[in-house]
């Protein structure tokens, strides 16, 4: 298994599609082995309704995640710069972060994962574009951080 990074900080556009899906498939690939939250550049909307929906898919719960800012984060006194690594997936998260944590020694990776936000003009196409982001993004996590200890062996 790759070396887990003890803290992850997922973000992108709003926290209401990719970073959350990221957040919830993170903790269910690895528990409490690595701390891990997300956040957007802003924060205006609620989480996407299709986000919960095609994590639920795959035995993650999303009903209860409420989108945060950067902002937000530094206002609650959490140090941005004190994460491991800060996966970026969208370039506006990408600069945030580089600019959050410019006088600190972070890995700050950009991973570009579909935006599904506008895709598809009937329900079954956007959801397919969801779980297509969905599964980019667990495909990643796969690659970057390997696989958890318990499908390791298998």
């Amino acid at each position: 298994m790759a070396e887990l990074p003890g803290s992850v900080l997922f973000c992108c556009n709003y926290n209401v599609i990719r970073s959350p899906m990221a957040e919830g498939m993170m903790k269910q690939l690895y528990g409490r082995q690595v701390f891990v939250q997300s956040c957007g550049v802003r924060h205006e909307m609620e989480t996407d309704p299709f986000t919960v929906e095609v994590s639920s898919e795959v035995g993650v719960d999303l009903s209860r995640h409420r989108p945060k800012s950067f902002a937000e984060m530094l206002e609650w006194g959490d140090d941005i710069a004190a994460f491991d690594v800060i996966v970026a997936l969208s370039p506006a998260a990408q600069r945030q972060a580089l600019e959050l944590t410019r006088h600190a020694s972070v890995e700050v990776v950009y991973w570009p994962i579909l935006d599904p936000s506008g895709m598809g003009e009937r329900r079954e196409q956007r959801l397919d574009a969801y779980r297509e982001a969905r599964d980019q993004i667990r495909a990643r996590i796969l690659q970057q951080f390997g696989a958890p200890e318990d499908e390791a062996g298998s």
